[in-house]
């Protein structure tokens, strides 16, 4: 009889604590989550270069309106090939990366 009363005591208190875990909202709440997490802050940096696709239209930092943009041939290494459509098929123009804006 005692150690039905003891098993049924621990079946009693196992299922208590189950309880209790499982609705208990957590204590540490977001501030546990934002631990783990490290946001950097949004710079603008003079090192980030823009993703400028090959056959995509760029304009130079300062190229006049009434100039029509050019086209990117390739980028290698700081250095990106661009040439106007009426030039032909074989005259391009080598520009450092960090002067041209995606048109």
């Amino acid at each position: 009889m005692v150690l039905e009363n003891l098993l049924e005591d621990l079946s009693n208190a196992s299922q208590k604590d189950v309880m209790e875990k499982s609705f208990k909202p957590h204590k540490k709440g977001k501030k546990a989550f934002r631990k783990h997490i490290h946001l950097m802050p949004v710079v603008k940096s003079s090192n980030l270069l823009e993703l400028l696709r090959p056959g995509s239209f760029v304009r130079l930092e300062n190229q006049p309106l009434d100039l029509p943009p050019f086209q990117l041939i390739s980028c290698k290494g700081g250095r990106c090939f661009v040439r106007q459509q009426t030039w032909g098929k074989y005259i391009h123009w080598e520009v450092a990366h960090h002067r041209l804006k995606s048109a």
